[in-house]
């Protein structure tokens, strides 16, 4: 054998090598990337679930505020009346 076609063959062989290693780090870069991604996803998950708890209540406060201010709207207007009519 040449020396040539020696050195050409080893270098293969270690190119080989080499790609294979990469292959093998990239396959548990994209395994851990897929857990992050995974437990991102539960997080946001979590996090929607808090907002729709917290979400009721506020809504509730705030029909209720509404309600209160209508009826005091309604109290003014029957005592504007009220007024109109002992003025007569």
């Amino acid at each position: 054998m040449d020396s040539a076609q020696l050195i050409l063959f080893l270098v293969i062989i270690i190119l080989t090598i080499l790609l294979v290693v990469l292959g093998i780090q990239v396959f548990f870069i994209l395994r851990e990337l897929r857990k992050t991604v995974d437990k991102a996803n539960k997080i946001l998950e979590d996090a929607g679930e808090i907002t729709e708890t917290v979400k009721k209540p506020v809504s509730s406060l705030s029909t209720l505020a509404m309600g209160l201010k209508t009826g005091a709207t309604i109290a003014k207007i029957f005592q504007g009346k009220k007024k109109d009519k002992k003025d007569e």
